[in-house]
């Protein structure tokens, strides 16, 4: 699926999170979005999974307008996962997922739960209650929620984010190897750059709630005359200006 962002906006009450930005996601391309915290990534996700109304602006997928009379329809082919945003905690793995597969419209219920369930490796926790899980198992459970229904279009906020590097990089691997087999777009927000860079075959850099760089990791270094973008991610984040 194709994303478009199209001069997109949020207000609350006086304060601007995100600043008329523009944006696309070709389909079946990574785009990562970067920022310190505040610049308004997760405002702008939140806008385009039609869970914030933008103030001004309009948010295309394949060319439909999101919008509240197709929304459902719309977010049935997208879905998200985010360690900052909890699953039933009271609920176990396994009512989790079969109840997101019934939120999500998937027909058969069994037999996706069960694939979910071998790929990332959650027999060992899966009558477990989800509030009981580590960070670890937690964001694999979440992980594997984003993935339920075969979304065509996926917002991923942070995912490895409080894991240790083994955990981390099973993660990667994994979101690597799906993307490989299915006709998938994300957008992923981070703050690991090494995520990023392995990951994503574009960027943009956001600050104060604008976008203020973008282009492919190398580009990007280059530009700035880093040698990593790590150290192109501090540049720009601690510059007065919006660019140097």
């Amino acid at each position: 699926m194709k994303l478009k962002v199209k001069n997109i906006s949020k207000k609350f009450n006086s304060l601007i999170a995100v600043n008329n930005i523009s944006f696309e996601i070709e389909k079946n391309k990574v785009m990562g979005l970067l920022g310190p915290n505040g610049c308004g990534k997760t405002t702008t996700i939140g806008m385009m999974l039609g869970l914030i109304t933008p103030t001004t602006g309009q948010i295309f997928i394949n060319g439909i307008v999101l919008a509240p009379k197709n929304r459902i329809e719309l977010l049935s082919l997208m879905n998200f996962a985010s360690p900052y945003i909890e699953l039933p905690k009271k609920l176990t793995v396994k009512q989790n997922l079969e109840v997101y597969a019934r939120l999500y419209g998937v027909k058969e219920i069994k037999q996706r739960t069960s694939e979910m369930i071998e790929d990332l490796n959650l027999q060992k926790f899966l009558n477990k209650k989800t509030g009981e899980l580590s960070s670890g198992q937690k964001n694999r459970v979440a992980l594997a929620k984003s993935l339920i229904n075969k979304p065509k279009l996926l917002f991923l906020d942070e995912p490895t984010a409080s894991l240790d590097p083994d955990i981390g990089d099973f993660v990667r691997e994994y979101i690597e190897k799906y993307k490989k087999k299915n006709e998938l777009t994300i957008l992923l927000a981070s703050h690991n750059m090494k995520e990023v860079e392995r990951l994503c075959d574009e960027i943009i850099m956001m600050k104060h709630g604008q976008i203020v760089d973008r282009g492919t990791c190398d580009q990007l270094i280059k530009k700035h005359g880093r040698e990593n973008l790590e150290d192109t991610f501090l540049k720009i984040a601690r510059s007065k200006n919006e660019l140097e």
